[in-house]
């Protein structure tokens, strides 16, 4: 059985929140589409309006650049959160599959219920099953690739202390 290929600790942090930054805006997209009849730039000008309000729907695409770029940010952050995590706690490593999607939920929970309330951002559309998808979405699109992200630096750590 071939084993994954070791990475450094930042191409871990990059490939984790280029993962999760993907997958999670793929989700948004696809949920707030079904929920709210929301467009792909609506769903990024939603995220700009953290920073400008109600006026980032004015904003045509300059408010989506922005509300992309503060994603990714968000992503690469969290990423990088729970790989300096790892490296502390080696269970988020061993571990991967159980905490990184613990991990998810809780940034989701964070997110919401913590962060964005301090933040311009607009009211958003509020449903059972946008909640459920949010908690279960961040759990799976961004918790777990940032953990089997983080798994892989710890990976060639324990590589090499086994092969020496």
């Amino acid at each position: 059985m071939s084993k994954a290929k070791a990475i450094t600790l930042g191409a871990a942090i990059f490939y984790g929140g280029l993962i999760a930054g993907i997958l999670d805006a793929s989700d948004g997209v696809v949920a707030y589409y079904f929920a709210a009849g929301l467009s792909p730039v609506q769903v990024l000008q939603f995220i700009a309006s953290g920073f400008y309000g109600a006026a980032a729907f004015q904003k045509g695409i300059s408010g989506a650049s922005l509300g992309l770029l503060a994603h990714f940010f968000i992503a690469f952050a969290v990423a990088a959160i729970y790989v300096g995590a790892s490296r502390l706690l080696p269970m988020l490593s061993r571990e991967a599959v159980m905490w990184g999607p613990i991990y998810g939920a809780a940034v989701f929970i964070v997110m919401n219920f913590v962060v964005l309330p301090h933040t311009a951002v607009v009211k958003s559309p509020w449903s059972l099953p946008l909640l459920m998808n949010g908690v279960l979405g961040h759990a799976l699109f961004v918790g777990l690739p940032i953990a089997l992200a983080a798994q892989r630096i710890t990976n060639q750590s324990s590589c090499s202390t086994q092969e020496a």
